[in-house]
């Protein structure tokens, strides 16, 4: 199967000169569409010829007529399959530059789905559906539709996306045959909400075979706040980040996933659930690897926690939080004679003296009273949070000690071994 040709969408504060700079940008970084959205730009705010002459240029009517001086310079012209009034909508384009979309204002079954697209469409138009998800196990129904689409309009024309926080794994399985793949290309804005990072779908295609007859299983990283993981980067890949709301249903999200994927890297602030949910005799974990109808967890904290305490040398050590790596902290203290004081947020009074482990998220705002006294503080985040940690240990009177990236390393190259024994 050829690969679905990946869309960016042009953000609405970008205009101007400045849009073709973010049409090459994206180019560069390997998008091969670019998506001009008449509810996000005024006929005026761009020059869709300049955009086009760097990426094909995909015009999508929302709520406004698209402008003329657009479709003329367009690959495609996206109209609703159903206008705002519910009725047949408009479907006039260039010939052979339709994209008949429909946007589904709930989850439909795979049936409701087909009975919509029962329309006659020009042979070369492409087929747009997208629907809503809420509940993780409607990735079942959504690919059964993808399928039955498929059937009716073959496999070059079928684009099928689910949209919501849970969709992100879903819409990377309907990738591997859909014809346009919708990705964002990072920082705070995206199109659509479930939408995968560009860079992280370039990673996929340079590191899997979208060729073989039959998928491999997928690979992915659960957490909140989790664009600066490096997982995907080390792991083998199809790897997806799939970055959750906190109070997102995980528990029903990995139960769907099931099929589809060989295992996950779990963070915060999943470990302890996921631990329960699975019936794991742990306090937290941070994989899960499938053992045929079942999920297997295991904690390879204990790896990184092992580094940690090693290298800060100290026979008693405090640590700040009581999640999921205090969880692996304490099940390594023993075998490294060292002793723990887990101090939660209401435990800190005075200023904190000795050695510590910091292991709040960067999204956690730390007490406001918390104060160091010449403490050596060991960050276990890395990348650009564990930066902020350190910055705010130093604001507070401590010595951080950056060891974010050998807890990293030493737990996941136990996660690998643990994968690849997946079944």
């Amino acid at each position: 199967m050829t690969p679905a040709r990946r869309v960016v969408t042009l953000p609405p504060t970008v205009l101007g000169e400045d849009a073709v700079r973010f049409a090459r940008d994206a180019q560069r970084r390997g998008a091969d569409v670019l998506e001009l959205r008449t509810d996000l730009h005024a006929p005026d705010a761009v020059s869709p010829e300049a955009l086009a002459a760097v990426l094909p240029l995909l015009v999508s009517e929302r709520g406004k007529p698209v402008p003329d001086a657009w479709a003329a310079a367009a690959w495609r012209v996206d109209r609703d399959l159903v206008d705002a009034s519910g009725q047949q909508g408009s479907l006039a384009a260039p010939p052979g530059q339709l994209l008949a979309s429909h946007h589904a204002s709930r989850p439909l079954s795979t049936e409701e789905a087909l009975q919509l697209w029962q329309r006659d469409l020009p042979a070369d138009a492409l087929v747009k559906h997208v629907e809503p998800m809420t509940n993780p196990a409607h990735v079942r129904t959504l690919l059964e539709t993808q399928r039955r689409l498929m059937e009716r309009f073959g496999v070059t024309r079928v684009t099928v996306l689910g949209m919501g926080a849970v969709a992100l794994p879903t819409r990377a399985l309907l990738a591997r045959n859909n014809v346009l793949d919708y990705v964002a290309t990072g920082g705070t804005w995206a199109a659509a909400p479930g939408q995968r990072l560009l860079d992280d779908v370039v990673r996929e295609l340079r590191g899997a075979d979208r060729y073989t007859l039959e998928p491999p299983l997928r690979l992915g990283i659960l957490g909140t706040s989790i664009v600066h993981s490096r997982s995907p980067r080390i792991h083998r890949q199809p790897f997806d980040r799939i970055d959750l709301p906190e109070d997102a249903p995980v528990e029903a999200l990995v139960d769907a996933l099931l099929p589809h994927y060989a295992g996950f890297a779990v963070t915060s602030p999943f470990k302890l659930r996921l631990a329960q949910h699975t019936g794991s005799p742990l306090d937290a974990i941070n994989t899960l690897v499938r053992r045929g109808t079942r999920w297997e967890a295991f904690n390879t904290d204990t790896f990184g926690a092992q580094k940690v305490l090693e290298r800060l040398e100290a026979r008693e050590v405090f640590v700040l939080g009581a999640g999921g790596a205090t969880a692996a902290l304490r099940s390594v203290a023993k075998d490294t004679a060292c002793t723990l004081r887990v101090l939660r947020r209401a435990d800190i009074q005075a200023p904190l003296t000795g050695a510590g482990v910091w292991t709040w998220p960067d999204r956690v705002p730390a007490p406001d009273d918390l104060r160091f006294d010449g403490a050596r503080v060991a960050v276990i985040a890395y990348g650009a949070p564990g930066r902020r940690i350190a910055a705010e240990i130093v604001r507070r009177g401590g010595t951080p000690i950056l060891l974010g990236a050998a807890w990293f390393i030493a737990q996941a190259r136990r996660q690998r071994q643990l994968w690849e024994s997946a079944t």
